[in-house]
């Protein structure tokens, strides 16, 4: 049997034995073959893709935070604009701050009923309504900011937030983190957990059901009505953020001292609710947009707070006169108990916060577990260097 040798391009062209004629043909064939066969399956694409739609969308934001407030309200205005920009405008998004179109507090109701679009607040608001929410903006003595964005995004957190969510007509995004907060303002000093007996104090969330039980009458007020409830006495104390929101308020005008650490809050998400159906009149590009935007926010919060929380704190101590005291550590003690019980009420009692909270606290068992040798080790290293020199 002849061996056959496959010849060069330049041996195929040029040669006039049969073989390179035959060769030819073939070739010829087999491009011909390739050049329908995509062409085909080009045209085949082209007939089922869908035409991007061109239809422009107008909706309202509303938020729980003041007017052009820092971090909280500078962030929902800020995704609208990055909205507008990546869509070149098919989406628009006005943002109304808290009383402009409804009360703080009523953004949930405005964003389920159809009201507006889109809302931004914090879940553990409508703790009424459905308890399980709480859990997906702090839990006291929970998780930290990098854990808590581990846990929605990677850890089941997200698909659990939108099913509780699902029969409420909303839809969820983690909406900005402001990294662990201070335990708040007083007018009097703690020493014992006797001193909080008969404290009247705004804090929302389960730190308010634990502080309930230690004798504090708690309320949940918005941002802007603080100033004014500690100024005239209608609460002794109050826990908002951090520094740098602390003082953009005044609060340090109406208390004199500021106590850490936030143990009810080490890891606070705010969120972006967005009403189901508006949602879904949405072609995929915006959706995609509108969720991109949505997590470099998430991020940039918590960037803006980690870089001006400590400015703002130097700002307070050395010019304001602000007394910085720590929570002792009977206190802290206590009150770690105290929301192991709250909770643990709560989840013989409430089936959808026992799911909730199994996936929450399975997971912070396991990055707990790493981070007692990476970022808390590293942690105490950083202070026990700090401390020799």
């Amino acid at each position: 049997m002849k061996k056959i040798v496959y010849p060069s391009n330049h041996a195929l062209l040029s040669s006039n034995d049969g073989y390179a004629t035959i060769s030819t043909v073939n070739l010829l064939l087999v491009i011909l073959f390739v050049v329908l066969g995509v062409s085909g399956c080009t045209e085949q694409i082209n007939t089922q893709k869908e035409p991007i739609s061109q239809q422009q969308f107008h909706w309202k934001l509303v938020t729980s935070w003041p007017k052009n407030y820092p971090g909280l309200g500078t962030a929902p205005e800020q995704f609208a604009r990055w909205v507008n920009e990546m869509s070149q405008g098919q989406l628009q998004i006005k943002v109304y701050a808290a009383g402009e179109l409804v009360p703080a507090l009523e953004v949930f109701d405005a964003v389920s009923s159809g009201a507006v679009h889109m809302g931004h607040s914090a879940a553990y608001y409508w703790k009424g309504k459905v308890p399980a929410l709480q859990f997906f903006t702090a839990v006291p003595f929970g998780l930290t900011a990098q854990e808590m964005n581990g846990w929605l995004h990677y850890g089941g957190g997200m698909e659990l937030y939108r099913k509780v969510y699902a029969p409420l007509n909303i839809i969820p995004l983690a909406g900005g983190n402001t990294g662990v907060q201070m335990a708040g303002w007083f007018n009097k000093e703690i020493h014992s957990v006797q001193d909080l007996k008969g404290l009247k104090m705004r804090v929302p969330g389960l730190a308010g059901e634990i502080l309930n039980k230690l004798g504090v009458a708690t309320v949940t007020l918005p941002g802007s009505e603080l100033y004014t409830a500690m100024q005239t006495g209608v609460i002794d104390a109050a826990e908002w953020v951090a520094p740098y929101n602390d003082m953009a308020l005044g609060l340090h005008e109406v208390a004199q001292y500021y106590y850490y650490p936030g143990w009810h809050e080490p890891g606070p998400m705010l969120e972006f609710i967005i009403h189901r159906p508006s949602y879904n009149q949405l072609p995929l590009h915006l959706r995609t947009i509108v969720e991109t935007a949505a997590r470099a926010v998430n991020q940039n919060m918590l960037d803006e707070y980690t870089s001006l929380n400590n400015q703002a704190l130097n700002k307070l101590t050395t010019e304001h006169g602000v007394q910085l005291r720590q929570l002792p550590t009977s206190v802290l003690l206590r009150l770690r108990r105290i929301a192991q019980e709250v909770i643990s009420e709560m989840v013989a009692t409430d089936p959808q916060v026992q799911e909730v909270y199994s996936s929450f606290h399975a997971y912070a068992q396991k990055v707990q577990s790493y981070h007692k040798i990476s970022e808390h080790a590293f942690l105490n290293l950083r202070t026990l260097e700090n401390k020799q020199q």
